[in-house]
């Protein structure tokens, strides 16, 4: 095992992003038998998962050892609920790390005021494939033992952005947070588009999926930046220039997408207020 991998972990909410989290643990060879799950509501495959794995699910405080980190995946909405009970697996050396949506590193402390070293992070839905794009910013009494202990469980579900600015968190979650349903409606638009070309419905959704299925690969394979990968696609003259001067045009796709970045940046300001 790493020597940054934690010896004693308590996942608190072990629901999609939480089991996702999970996964990406016991992927990077983190002892299950040093992971506490609780979830007033696991499901089927999550009590299957940790009878399976020996992994306690739903024990008391008294029944397990001090936690070396308590990672935090409930819904925004419980944290007030929930915070007595988080509270009691919280020790003087316990590094938290909150992926709840909107609730800042002051509200964690507020909540939980045994916390004294807590990482704020986000990540996104294709974490579920270990593909995930995660942000995370650290709270003050963090140390570099313990950042690397939350950099390689964050890693364990694709890439992390550190920062140093948690007011960045907002802009975050408008790009990366929300990005995925973005790329999502992009294919919807695409397909839709190929239909009225005059593609069959069908053939038109595989296309434009496997389309952007492939681009995406693409990019993660690639060390090019997207503007020359886009160029490498773009013979002068041809087809993709002649789309890309609707889509490049001054109200086109960049001024929409600024657009929907705000939009979503303000809403996740609104939220977190």
């Amino acid at each position: 095992m790493s020597a940054n991998l934690p010896q004693s972990l308590v996942l608190i909410g072990a629901g999609k992003m939480g089991g996702a989290m999970l996964e990406g643990w016991l992927r990077i060879g983190i002892d299950p038998k040093g992971i506490s799950l609780i979830d007033p509501k696991p499901s089927d495959e999550m009590v299957d998962l940790a009878a399976e794995k020996g992994m306690l699910l739903n024990p008391s405080a008294k029944e397990i050892k001090p936690a070396e980190v308590v990672v935090l995946a409930t819904k925004p909405q419980m944290l007030d609920t929930a915070a007595p009970a988080v509270q009691a697996f919280i020790h003087p050396k316990t590094l938290l790390i909150s992926i709840l949506a909107g609730k800042t590193i002051g509200d964690l402390s507020a909540r939980l005021p045994g916390a004294s070293a807590i990482i704020r992070a986000m990540p996104n839905l294709p974490a579920s494939v270990q593909r995930g794009a995660t942000a995370a910013t650290p709270g003050k009494g963090v140390s570099s033992a313990q950042m690397a202990v939350a950099d390689a469980l964050l890693s364990s579900i694709g890439k992390v952005e550190w920062l140093d600015n948690e007011g960045l968190i907002d802009a975050v979650t408008a790009v990366s947070g929300s990005g995925p349903a973005y790329v999502f409606h992009m294919v919807e638009c695409l397909a839709k588009a190929g239909t009225e070309a005059g593609l069959p419905a069908d053939v038109a959704e595989r296309l434009a999926r496997a389309t952007v299925e492939g681009a995406g690969e693409l990019l993660f394979q690639s060390p090019l930046p997207p503007a020359t990968l886009r160029q490498n696609v773009t013979s002068p003259g041809g087809t993709t220039a002649a789309a890309l001067e609707v889509l490049m045009a001054q109200d086109g796709l960049g001024p929409l997408m600024g657009r929907a970045v705000a939009a979503a940046k303000r809403r996740a300001g609104e939220l977190s207020g």
